[in-house]
């Protein structure tokens, strides 16, 4: 079957845009919000026949789309084609049980929930709403609207945070019982206000990256975690209709797989050209809803780049990478040098990183790289 089967939706409507953002978001606007789904769902439709009939995966990020009007929320969950997994991130604060039901309603089968952390002083230097017991009560309300697949996102590396607060804030997810955890180094991009706030702190703090990451994965492999992806962990199982609790559409990209963005600032890569939607609000509804494709940059994807990324993407995971069709990107020497030093592992045309290699990451992926 022809099409691609991984679909992203960019909801970009936040309450407050956190100091260390930089994604593509929009404060408040709540007029806004239904015209620019009536603008998601014009460019669904003139980008359709790039998608398979059957999807795998549709992924609504943002932004914080819970924070979008339930009306305009609502319509767009009817309007979206139907897909084995369906995921919404949503903020803990924003989750009511009037909100998990309209994601069940809406055909929803997977919540992530940005946490960040449990430590009141972090969440304020985070800038972040939600506090403990709204993640609890968000969690709560997910499961009593049978949700059975719930993913919670950590953040560590916080200015101020202690080897003993990570641990709390482990301890505390795992309390929750969650079938998948994302735990992610913090990135203050340049140009953010949190960098210009906190670069000191960060750069201090950036000596223990190595072993809060560690302890991140001690800890939660300890509880039975599969460590399937540098900052993701699923637990042992299977939701309805699904094969484990790995996040199947980050997995489509950690694949190098097609997919389709729609949305501000949305990423499609399809048959080796990639585009972005450019990041105006305004442009982006009026062209669209004037029948036309949003502005957007567009990349030919060379044979080389893409053989590059299935690397850099593919060594991410616990699964071996297939090395037939991306010999070209790997350079032998530095596959036989990193085997000896105990950091990889090359067996009968498959490529993996030992838990040693994987600790060291991007270091040891570029290594590999031609």
């Amino acid at each position: 079957m022809s099409g691609v089967r991984h679909l992203y939706v960019h909801l970009p409507f936040c309450a407050h845009r956190c100091g260390y953002c930089d994604f593509v978001t929009v404060v408040g606007r709540i007029d806004d919000h239904g015209r620019y789904v009536n603008a998601l769902l014009a460019e669904l439709s003139l980008e359709r026949t790039l998608l398979a009939p059957d999807l795998e995966t549709v992924f609504i990020g943002g932004g914080t789309p819970s924070f979008t009007h339930p009306a305009a929320l609502a319509g767009l969950l009817s309007s979206l084609p139907g897909a084995a997994e369906m995921t919404v991130e949503a903020n803990p604060e924003t989750v009511t049980p009037a909100l998990a039901s309209l994601l069940r309603d809406g055909g929803v089968t997977r919540v992530s929930l940005g946490v960040q952390t449990f430590e009141p002083r972090l969440l304020r230097v985070l800038e972040r709403a939600a506090q403990p017991d709204d993640v609890r009560r968000a969690v709560y309300a997910l499961r009593d609207a049978n949700f059975d697949n719930i993913s919670l996102d950590l953040i560590y590396g916080i200015p101020g945070q202690s080897a003993a607060d990570l641990e709390r804030d482990l301890a505390a997810a795992l309390a929750l019982e969650p079938d998948h955890l994302s735990c992610y180094e913090l990135e203050a991009k340049p140009g953010t206000r949190f960098t210009h706030t906190f670069g000191d702190e960060l750069t201090r703090q950036a000596d223990a990256m190595e072993d809060y990451f560690e302890r991140v994965v001690d800890r939660l492999t300890g509880a039975g975690y599969r460590w399937y992806e540098t900052a993701n962990f699923c637990r042992p199982g299977a939701p309805v209709g699904s094969d484990d609790f790995r996040a199947r559409h980050n997995l489509a990209y950690w694949r190098a797989r097609d997919y389709l963005g729609l949305g501000i600032g949305a990423v499609s890569t399809v048959n080796g050209r990639r585009w972005r939607n450019r990041p105006a609000l305004g442009r982006y509804v009026d062209t669209l809803l004037q029948g036309a494709r949003p502005p957007r940059e567009h990349e030919e994807l060379s044979v080389e780049v893409r053989q590059r990324e299935q690397v850099i993407l593919g060594l991410r995971l616990d699964e071996p990478l297939t090395v037939d069709g991306v010999e070209a990107a790997l350079d032998r020497g530095a596959v036989e040098r990193l085997e000896k030093l105990g950091l990889a592992r090359a067996n009968r045309g498959k490529l993996t990183l030992t838990q040693r290699g994987r600790f060291l990451g991007g270091g040891v992926t570029a290594e590999l790289l031609a």
